[in-house]
């Protein structure tokens, strides 16, 4: 089994487009230590043919452009694609917008949760994506799934999970109390396998904490792609970049008593990669006291072209 990161940031990517952070500026100019990435979403396969996107980044034109294993083959047809299926872990805008690159009439099909797919469905900008050729398929929750494409099997299963997490931002309700609206299936975590190796791994972008179901359902995992948007909860507030903290946009944080890296201490995962890294998180300086805390932690910093074979 194949995995390549294509986007490792959250949304807006590194730089931000309109963000003069110290970050996004020192990425700008070229600093050391300071790498460029796009926003959030991988690929896997089972056999280096035939490619699933986990999530559709805003900047999937470009991250294929990076990936020749995704491009349109030279010895294919006038028009193809490796690309067989895309499988949704939310409705955040870095996480669906990708899909309206995929509209030059080229078969592949969707997988969401039935929320996330019914916000496909509400917005017409979405049938772009021509009904007769990409298909939607539901993914319920704890039953694995044969992952299909347009020519049959891809050799893959994923299991679709609810995390802890909220409705997207743009989606929220303030009519409906603290939680804004969210129900179980909002945001969603992945375990992906490769039944004929019996290889699996977990790719979790997004998620509020990691609660006591979390935490047995990862534990010895072989490698887990986790939610890395910020370092502290509110260092986007210090920063002046936005009034709200991680806790409230639906993210943990990686340091604290409470962040990721104290709660993935005790489960023996034996390889853990963030994605999904906020421009604002000084894990973004490989310099920095905090790229080393997460390091010394086991962590590993994911970026953009990383490529892991299971």
């Amino acid at each position: 089994m194949l995995i390549k990161v294509l986007g490792s940031a959250a949304g807006g990517g590194f730089p931000q487009w309109n963000c003069n952070c110290r970050n996004c500026a020192d990425v700008r100019r070229g600093a050391s230590g300071f790498t460029a990435r796009t926003q959030s979403s991988l690929a896997v396969s089972s056999n280096g043919r035939d490619w699933v996107l986990l999530n559709a980044s805003p900047d999937l034109r470009q991250q294929i452009n990076a990936t020749p294993a995704l491009g349109s083959q030279a010895s294919g047809e006038l028009r193809n694609s490796p690309i067989k299926a895309a499988v949704l872990t939310n409705g955040d805008v870095d996480h669906i917008s990708g899909l309206i690159n995929l509209r030059e009439m080229q078969p592949f099909l969707v997988y969401g949760s039935g929320r996330v797919l019914s916000v496909l469905s509400s917005n017409s900008i979405f049938k772009i994506l021509n009904a007769e050729m990409v298909q939607r398929r539901e993914l319920g929750l704890d039953a694995p799934v044969q992952l299909m494409g347009p020519g049959g099997d891809l050799g893959l299963t994923i299991e679709a999970f609810a995390v802890p997490g909220k409705v997207a931002l743009y989606l929220e309700d303030t009519s409906k109390g603290a939680d804004f609206g969210t129900v179980e299936g909002d945001t969603i975590g992945l375990k992906i396998t490769a039944p004929e190796s019996d290889k699996t791994f977990y790719y979790i972008p997004g998620c509020a904490d990691v609660d006591a179901r979390l935490s047995d359902r990862i534990r010895g995992a072989a490698l887990v792609f986790f939610d890395g948007t910020l370092f502290t909860d509110d260092e986007m507030v210090k920063a002046g970049l936005m009034p709200k903290t991680g806790k409230r946009m639906g993210h943990i944080s990686m340091s604290g008593s409470d962040g990721s890296i104290a709660a993935f201490a005790s489960l023996g995962v034996e390889r853990k990669v963030y994605v999904h890294i906020n421009n604002s998180n000084p894990v973004l300086d490989e310099n920095s006291p905090q790229r080393k805390e997460a390091e010394d932690a086991g962590w590993e910093i994911g970026y953009d072209g990383m490529e892991i074979s299971l």
